[in-house]
């Protein structure tokens, strides 16, 4: 069973070395504060933030609440905003090893036949897919997305089931997705609000911002066909705090943007669909995290890899293994009034040994009612081995002693 913390730690059975172990404090970060409803609801509604586009979501990045929206699930074409998802399993690929970025990736004659925006990949060349996924975030490469997906899928087909599949685990209804690039195809459509949620997924990794916070940087340096590539998304060199994430532009989709920024601890993700013009889509992006910073804020609780609490250790060497946080945990606070939107509630899962660093002994969940807002892994800060029979013995004995002495 789980060992659930709420305010205080109300069982003492996991703290049989906190004297000997500095932990966080906890008092502050499991209050009860008022739910995220009430964050949003006492604050005047929204303005028409994006009136020019067919649709729109803000949205804050660590919660997931939706802070303003327009035509949030309408289906619609995305355009190169494709790649976000796109660039979602690439990262994905990458955290559990399957591929590296020094992979050297081959160009198919299929993925150097791509129109549109392109790095112009040749057949046969060869490329790391570091410096590909440099041509998707920051050039927008059509090809390079094609051979990024071929590298890890097989095929661009398969890679395209996979990003249908992983669109699926996140409960998304209004998504599919017919190519890896966002070129016009039948049946590939996506809304403002699922766009927004796998922003936010793609978010979780940390480095996609060292991509898609790059203005400029080159492809080939050095060689005979150098190539300058030049950040699509012109914010992210006027707009404070911007490092993200896809433009997206066909005569079908219009102009369209998931644009991400950060001030302090709070990120922010804005998604414009279908606007009529470039210099339209970016002014209302601006207007809509000109409004998220305005009126919200996030109230760090746990940093990441920030010890929360001691995980008990079954059969290990200690006792007692501490449980830090695999990302970060916050509170979004409105500015308005100051109300804080849901609680924070820990719970351990007593683990036996041998424990591996990184492994999972518990979670820390953002909770609105009974809704998650965030879920956050706790993760073991240190390998614990097994105890050996005669050790286990002699620590049974010694606490028989020591509990016979003291009577």
């Amino acid at each position: 069973m789980p060992v659930r913390l709420s305010g205080f730690f109300a069982s003492s059975a996991a703290l049989t070395l906190v004297a000997a172990t500095i932990l966080a404090p906890v008092h502050s970060a499991f209050a009860h504060p008022a739910g995220a409803a009430s964050v949003t609801a006492a604050l005047e509604p929204a303005p028409d933030l994006a009136p020019a586009a067919r649709a729109a979501v803000l949205m804050d990045a660590m919660t997931g609440t939706v802070l303003y929206q327009k035509n949030a699930h309408a289906r619609l074409p995305i355009a190169s905003v494709t790649k976000i998802p796109t660039m979602l399993l690439i990262f994905d690929s990458i955290a559990r090893g399957q591929v590296h970025w020094s992979d050297l990736v081959r160009t198919s004659e299929h993925a150097a036949g791509m129109g549109g925006s392109q790095i112009f990949l040749e057949p046969g060349e060869r490329m790391t897919l570091q410096d590909i996924v440099k041509g998707i975030a920051i050039g927008s490469g059509n090809d390079a997305a094609v051979a990024a997906a071929e590298h890890i899928a097989g095929s661009e087909s398969d890679f395209v089931r996979r990003m249908n599949g992983r669109a699926a685990a996140l409960g998304l209804r209004d998504s599919h997705f017919a190519n890896t690039n966002g070129l016009p195809a039948p049946n590939h459509y996506s809304s403002a609000f699922d766009i927004a949620v796998l922003s936010r997924e793609l978010l979780r990794h940390d480095s996609v911002v060292k991509f898609t916070g790059v203005y400029s940087d080159y492809l080939r340096k050095g060689s005979a066909r150098p190539f300058w590539l030049v950040n699509t998304n012109k914010l992210v060199r006027f707009y404070p705090g911007m490092d993200g994430l896809k433009t997206g532009f066909t005569a079908e989709a219009k102009y369209c943007l998931s644009a991400t920024a950060k001030r302090g601890h709070f990120r922010a993700i804005a998604v414009v669909l279908g606007a009529p013009s470039s210099r339209i889509r970016n002014a209302e992006i601006a207007e809509m995290l000109n409004y998220a910073f305005t009126h919200y804020d996030m109230k760090l609780v746990y940093g990441k890899g920030q010890v929360v609490a001691l995980a008990p250790v079954n059969r290990g060497r200690l006792e007692a293994v501490g449980a830090a946080t695999a990302a970060p945990v916050g509170l979004l606070v409105s500015r308005m009034n100051g109300a804080q939107a849901g609680r924070v509630v820990a719970e351990l899962h007593p683990v036996k040994a041998p424990v591996r660093k990184g492994q999972i002994a518990g979670h820390v969940r953002v909770l609105e009612g009974n809704r998650t807002l965030l879920e956050v892994p706790l993760v073991a800060i240190a390998n614990v081995p097994q105890i050996s029979w005669p050790e286990m013995l002699g620590r049974t004995l010694k606490r028989v002693f020591v509990l016979g002495a003291t009577r």
